[in-house]
């Protein structure tokens, strides 16, 4: 097993001798002579009176995590935490993000070291580059630092596991070179003195590979050291010969599938920032290339294999030994398809696969027989995905450079080869003000300080090769997003099935990704625009397609402006329409005049850890998964309570108190809101019919029939998908009766809906399911209380402590009989 804190190893340059003659020197910012003002930083949020650390009441917690049978396996004492956080929030920061080793002094006790470290470093780096002056950068520290205390906002994983460790602790002082960083003084990659003092910051990776042996295994070697640190990584085996062709010296390739077994196994041993979880990986081949249906069958074969091993007695558990057996356990497999194939096979056409290096057809095969095949597996395990080529191409704002090829792990950050991008996101349920009101202003205001800081973190950030660290600097792709959105809208007494709903969901995201490209226009103002704004060469592209991207960046701007004025008409949200439209307005006129600082500026992550940190009921773009919830007591044990959302929304549908207490009463007895029938008489839960469908969510509740219908996820998604700048990582959830034709059309409603990539889960199509939202039917009643906490429940507290792991990365982050996203894409 390699250990993945181990500082010591001793890292070889991974620059290849075909990586120097491919990488291009990065081009030059272009500045003026005439000095700009810095960015000045408003104060919305913090006191120029009192530090925001002093704003919070402190409370003296035990955190302690125990694993589904009771045992303890970590415990930390008298950690200081907010008092508003939930012992859930305790227990995800203090088990994975407190750096130290237990019982040393080294060792952080407090939330507001942990804060401070990761805000105080940020802020001395956007003084020390320029963008803002002391002061104001004084204001930005603590602005940022009160957001992420009042848990308004979470950066990714990697940026609390290592920023700061080196600017505030020393960490690391004495180690070994770290991995690479660009050097502005030399405009090149360079090798950084130290593995702390330039942090690795990014969760989402994509990196490329050619066709010769030295860089198939240099991407082993890369993606090794990404897990190491705590990220996830993609790559397009397209570029590999598939087994159907020659080799110039006689005989056959071994094909990307050979290759593949040997990425799954790097995967699997090189722990994730030396946690418990293993690493997330993507990856993807085309619809044309010559293995592409072994790539298709890959996952279903070994599932298979799975079971046969369970049916003679093995460990069917997730870690157990049966699936610890077979392949391709600890990547995601999506399948990259073009409009053109998919027309071919919706009209029952043939289709050609051809050869990699001589682009010649190699094998005629049926298109609609390719798409049952990808149906029939994603059926049985969930693999492979699709990622769709028409739209991401369409939506590429460097078009100049070169097309994008492949995705990180979760599908959400879509971009060139050897590029990666930091990710946050902010809790939108912090900014519904008491009377209802979506406080537009404030939510601009975080929209501005996250996208700064993610901003000042990207040259100030290592990478594991020279072209990444150059092409991070030249096109400095962010990836701002969102959690909560599910329990957003029920709040407002909306169902996630509802016109309603996607209105408010599109506007939100308009407003979002709008004002973050404001926001990058105006840092352009000062820092000027990213390199490969006007220069389209990067780092690994011998020859661009453009002398620059200025025109297909101002294409996709005007695409996003374009589709904000196709928002549903909602007379409550007409405020949130009013500002999502005049939001591009602005975004376009200030790109006009300065430049955009950033290529892309944000995605929809799975939010899976910091979603907890956060204290959110749903995470990213999710749905409730129940109405029931298990909430962990500071004093020890459990409480069940029902979902805080759902007075919210009985409130704000008119009922009373004494209305409001009975439903919420039947919810706790029967965990459902539906009437349930209980030995021939019907309960009735007193809620309205009209109402049910608010309290929908993604799965049926055990003694309820009702759950959310799978095009009312492509729905949700083809509302906000306009206005991301990458793509949104959600999987839609089918029943477990549903067939290969129901998942075949989902994905052919996802192309006509305009999505990028999509990931299907058929509930309980795997023999491993570590979630499952029903009780024993036996459980008595003198039972312990964490007897009758549901294994889904169980997860959701072992999320916290355990992060997730990669048997179906890109499925949703918590629900019914499935396994949580990979908390380390943020």
């Amino acid at each position: 097993m390699i250990n993945a804190q181990d500082e010591t190893l001793n890292q070889p340059d991974t620059a290849s001798s075909s990586d120097r003659m491919r990488a291009t020197k990065a081009p030059k910012t272009k500045r003026s002579n005439k000095k700009k003002n810095a960015l000045k930083v408003k104060r919305t949020f913090s006191s120029s009176q009192v530090s925001p650390y002093d704003q919070v009441e402190w409370d003296k917690r035990v955190a302690e995590i125990t694993d589904g049978k009771g045992k303890v396996i970590f415990r930390q004492e008298d950690v200081e935490v907010p008092k508003t956080w939930s012992m859930l929030a305790t227990n995800v920061v203090v088990s994975k993000y407190f750096y130290g080793e237990q019982d040393t002094n080294e060792r952080e006790y407090s939330v507001r070291q942990l804060i401070h470290r990761v805000s105080r470093t940020i802020a001395d780096w956007g003084i020390k580059d320029g963008y803002f002056n002391k002061t104001d950068g004084e204001i930005f520290y603590n602005e940022l630092s009160w957001l992420c205390l009042n848990q308004y906002g979470a950066f990714n994983s990697p940026v609390w596991f290592n920023v700061g460790l080196y600017h505030e602790y020393g960490v690391g002082r004495n180690s070994a070179k770290g991995n690479w960083y660009f050097d502005p003084s030399t405009q090149h990659s360079e090798r950084a003195p130290t593995q702390y003092e330039y942090p690795q910051c990014s969760a989402c990776f994509i990196q490329s590979v050619d066709d010769n042996m030295e860089d198939i295994m240099r991407l082993a070697y890369s993606e090794a050291m990404l897990f190491k640190y705590g990220s996830g990584t993609g790559s397009d085996l397209s570029p590999i010969r598939s087994s159907r062709e020659k080799l110039s010296g006689g005989g056959r390739p071994s094909g990307p599938m050979s290759f593949l077994k040997v990425y799954d196994q790097v995967a699997n041993v090189v722990k994730s920032g030396g946690k418990t979880r293993r690493a997330a990986k993507m990856n993807t081949l085309k619809d044309w290339h010559g293995d592409i249906e072994d790539f298709i069958e890959a996952k279903q074969l070994e599932e298979k294999k799975a079971w046969a091993l369970i049916e003679q007695g093995y460990d069917g558990s997730y870690n157990g030994d049966a699936y610890g057996s077979v392949m391709y356990q600890n990547e995601n497999l999506s399948v990259r398809v073009s409009d053109e194939f998919l027309d071919a096979a919706l009209n029952d056409k043939e289709w050609w696969t051809r050869s990699v290096t001589t682009g010649k057809p190699l094998e005629k095969k049926s298109a609609n027989h390719l798409l049952n095949r990808i149906a029939e597996g994603t059926h049985i395990c969930g693999d492979p995905g699709l990622q769709y080529d028409g739209a991401i191409q369409n939506w590429h704002t460097c078009k100049g450079s070169e097309p994008i090829h492949s995705t990180n792990p979760c599908s959400e950050y879509v971009f060139l080869n050897n590029t990666a991008c930091n990710l946050a996101s902010l809790n939108l349920m912090k900014f519904k003000r008491e009377d209802g009101r979506f406080d537009v202003d404030r939510f601009k205001a975080a929209v501005r300080l996250f996208i700064t800081a993610q901003e000042i973190v990207v040259d100030n950030s290592s990478y594991p090769t020279p072209d990444i660290a150059e092409n991070s600097h030249i096109f400095r792709t962010l990836g701002l997003g969102y959690a909560n959105l599910g329990s957003l809208i029920m709040s407002y007494g909306l169902s996630y099935d509802s016109d309603a709903g996607r209105s408010l969901a599109g506007a939100i995201t308009s407003i979002m990704t709008g004002h973050a490209y404001e926001q990058s226009a105006e840092i352009s103002r000062i820092m000027g625009p990213f390199p490969g704004y006007k220069d389209a060469r990067c780092a690994g592209v011998s020859k661009p397609l453009k002398k620059d991207n200025v025109e297909s960046m101002l294409e996709v701007i005007r695409l996003h402006k374009k589709e904000a004025e196709t928002i549903q008409p909602s007379q409550e949200f007409d405020y949130l329409k009013q500002e999502a439209r005049h939001c591009w307005e602005h975004a376009e006129r200030h790109g006009l005049e300065h430049g955009y600082r950033n290529a892309q500026v944000t995605v929809l992550a799975p939010t899976g850890t910091i979603a907890f940190l956060m204290d959110c009921d749903t995470t990213g773009i999710e749905p409730d998964i129940a109405l029931v919830k298990y909430k962990l007591l500071a004093g020890g044990g459990m409480l069940k309570i029902v979902n805080r959302t759902v007075p919210q929304a009985l409130k704000r549908l008119d009922y009373t108190q004494t209305e409001m207490d009975r439903i919420i009463s039947h919810i706790e007895k029967h965990d459902t809101i539906e009437d349930v029938t209980e030995n021939g008489k019907v309960i009735e839960s007193g809620l309205h019919p009209e109402h049910l469908s608010v309290f929908d969510c993604a799965f049926k509740p055990h003694q309820g029939l009702r759950s959310i219908h799978y095009m009312a996820h492509l729905k949700m998604m083809g509302a906000a998908q306009p206005f991301i700048s990458g793509a949104i990582s959600k999987t839609v959830n089918l029943p477990h009766e549903c067939s290969v034709e129901d998942i075949k059309d989902a994905y052919v409603q996802a192309w006509k809906m305009g999505l990028k990539c999509v990931a299907i889960y058929r509930d309980g199509s795997k023999r491993s399911q570590p979630l499952n939202t029903n009780q024993s039917s036996t459980e008595s009643d003198n039972e312990s209380v964490e007897d009758k906490i549901t294994s889904l429940e169980k997860e959701i507290e072992r999320l916290g402590k355990q992060a997730t792991q990669p048997l179906r990365r890109r499925l949703p982050e918590t629900r019914k009989a499935v396994t949580h996203k990979f908390d380390i894409a943020g």
